[in-house]
C-alpha cells in the first residue's frame, strides 16, 4: 500500500535453515555488521525484558547514515518490531517487522516489512527513500540468506577473529589522537603509500588507502570508521583485497593515567574462490587464514608501535 508522502512495502527470501535459526540471528545485533552488508557497526544502547533500543551506522544509497530504533523481540512468534526513534534527514518516520515463518522442508520464509515518510512529504525525498529501502532490503535478505545457509562459516572455516595488543607509557588521548588522524598516516606509517580521509560529520570517517606488502606491491582499501574519543575506533571495510569478503576491525584503548593497553581486532571471511590465483595452485584455507593473519596483524602492530612511541614522546 503507498499513499503520497508514505510507503507501506514489504520484501521477502526463502532460507534454507530452521525459522528458530534464522530469528536468532536476526535477534543478535551484534553480528550485523559482520551479516549485513550496508550496516557498519550497532550499538545496543539498552535493553529491558524483550525491549531494546539500538544505534546503528550504514550505508545507504552510497551515504553513510546513523539512526536509533528501539526494537520489541518475540522469540514465540519469531517476530521482530523496530522503528527508528532518532531519524535522519530525508526521514521523517520509519517502522517496520521482521517475521520468520517456517517453510515446507524444514525451511523459512523471512518477510521483511517497511512503514516510511519522507521530511513535509517531499515526493524527491520519497523516492530516495524508496530506492534506498529497496536496495538495502534485497542486500540485507540476500546476505542473511548467504550467510546462515553457509556450513563453512558458521563452522568458522573462513571467518576468523584474532587481535594484538601493546602496553604504552602515555595518555589515552595521544593514542587515540594518532589513531583517530588517520589522514596523517602516510607521513606517520611506513607501509601507507596513499591515503585520503573525509570527516564531514564528527567521529564519522570515510578512509581510503593504499597499503604496502612486503614484496613491495600495494592495495587499495576504503573503509568506513565510527569514531568514540578516547576509547574505541570501529571500522568496516567496504573496498576489500580480493583475498577476502569480510574484513571489519576495533581499535581499542583500556587503561587510566598515564598507562594504556591499545588493542586491534580484526574479523576476516576469506574469499575462497580466490585462494589459488593469489597464493598458488596448492594453498588452501589453512595458508590464505595464515596469509591475511600475518599480513593486517603485521601492520596493526606497526600502526600501534608508532601509535606507541607517538604517545610516549608527548608525556
Amino acid at each position: 500500500m503507498s499513499q503520497i508522502g508514505h510507503r507501506e512495502v514489504e520484501h521477502t527470501i526463502t532460507v534454507d535453515v530452521p525459522a528458530a535459526k534464522v530469528y536468532q540471528l536476526l535477534a543478535d545485533v551484534t553480528n550485523w555488521p559482520r551479516v549485513f552488508p550496508p550496516t557498519i557497526h550497532v550499538d545496543q544502547v539498552e535493553r529491558s525484558g524483550s525491549t531494546e533500543r539500538i544505534r546503528i551506522w550504514a550505508t545507504a544509497n552510497g551515504e553513510v547514515k546513523t539512526w536509533t530504533s528501539r526494537r520489541d523481540l518475540d522469540a514465540v512468534a519469531l517476530r521482530i518490531e523496530f522503528r527508528q526513534e532518532v531519524t535522519q534527514p530525508p526521514v521523517a518516520s520509519m517502522s517496520g517487522t521482521w517475521i520468520v515463518e517456517p517453510a515446507p522442508g524444514g525451511g523459512s520464509l523471512v518477510r521483511l516489512l517497511h512503514q516510511y515518510r519522507a521530511i513535509d512529504d517531499d515526493l524527491e525525498q520519497l523516492a530516495w527513500l524508496d530506492r534506498a529501502v529497496d536496495s538495502n532490503s534485497r542486500t540485507e535478505l540476500a546476505a542473511l540468506k548467504a550467510n546462515v545457509e553457509a556450513v563453512a562459516d558458521a563452522e568458522g572455516r573462513l571467518e576468523f577473529t584474532f587481535e594484538d595488543s601493546v602496553d604504552i607509557h602515555g595518555r589515552a588521548e595521544d593514542v587515540y589522537a594518532f589513531l583517530n588522524e588517520a589522514g596523517e598516516w602516510r607521513t606517520r606509517l611506513p607501509h601507507v603509500a596513499r591515503v585520503n580521509m573525509t570527516e564531514d560529520d564528527p567521529g564519522l570517517q570515510i578512509l581510503e588507502m593504499d597499503t604496502r606488502t612486503k614484496d613491495g606491491s600495494t592495495h587499495t582499501t576504503k573503509s568506513v570508521r565510527v569514531c568514540f574519543p578516547n576509547d574505541h575506533i570501529v571500522y568496516k571495510q567496504i573496498t576489500l583485497p580480493a583475498l577476502m569478503t569480510l574484513h571489519t576491525g576495533r581499535w581499542q584503548l583500556s587503561g587510566d593515567g598515564h598507562r594504556v593497553t591499545a588493542t586491534s581486532q580484526h574479523t576476516v571471511s576469506i574469499n575462497e574462490t580466490n585462494i589459488a590465483a593469489i597464493l598458488g595452485p596448492d594453498a588452501g584455507v589453512a595458508d590464505a587464514r595464515a596469509f591475511v593473519r600475518a599480513a593486517l596483524g603485521g601492520n596493526s602492530m606497526a600502526t600501534l608501535q608508532h601509535a606507541k612511541e607517538y604517545a610516549e614522546s608527548r608525556r
